[in-house]
């Protein structure tokens, strides 16, 4: 009964940081479960409704940009981490987490449940490879449907991640609600920064 865990969209200019986490049972069907990066989005799709059929348990947590820019990205991590585990069916007898922290106890319905931090832990550890799958497809999905919402940066393309595509749109029109204001980037240096750095060249 142990869960893994793992996030998506961390490193984005724009839109939620999304968490999963996983219960799978002692026996699954999974060929090809691993990183989510290293899947194609049609297998990543094909696999999320696998994992959905056959887990124990699942559940995902979403910090919005807003939330983000007020804590910080490590620790809106934590609570969008916090809130998948939340949102398991059935209580884990620990967590596995991908890289090398773990969830601040504090933030956990049972602050005393056992964790252990895998560095690569997406491509090594089945529930938490299902984890990054779980997270990453449903905040693809977001995005698309956010691009609609929100026309003209190319959400539906690079999914809020700082391509030169979405830095050209947002210097053409700003940033929207879903840009994480304190990411560099967003929102255009000001000319004294521009001067101390040339100064420092």
């Amino acid at each position: 009964m142990l869960a893994g865990v793992d996030e998506a969209g961390r490193g984005c200019l724009a839109g939620p940081v999304v968490a999963g986490a996983v219960i799978l049972p002692a026996s699954f069907d999974l060929p090809g479960l691993t990183d989510s990066k290293k899947l194609t989005p049609a297998r990543r799709a094909r696999l999320e409704g696998a994992i959905k059929a056959q887990a124990a348990a699942w559940g995902l947590g979403v910090v919005w940009a807003a939330e983000i820019d007020r804590i910080n990205i490590l620790q809106a991590t934590y609570r969008a981490m916090a809130r998948a585990v939340a949102a398991l069916r059935a209580v884990p007898s620990g967590l596995e987490v991908d890289g090398n922290k773990t969830i601040p106890p504090h933030l956990l319905a049972l602050p005393g449940l056992p964790q252990r931090a895998v560095v690569g832990g997406d491509a090594l550890i089945p529930a938490i490879s299902a984890a990054s799958i779980l997270a990453k497809t449903f905040r693809d999905r977001l995005m698309e449907h956010l691009d609609r919402k929100y026309p003209g940066y190319g959400l539906a393309g690079h999914k809020g991640y700082g391509t030169a595509d979405h830095l050209a749109a947002l210097v053409r029109l700003g940033p929207c609600r879903l840009h994480r204001l304190t990411f560099r980037g967003v929102l255009p240096e000001p000319r004294g920064a521009q001067a101390v750095q040339g100064s420092l060249l």
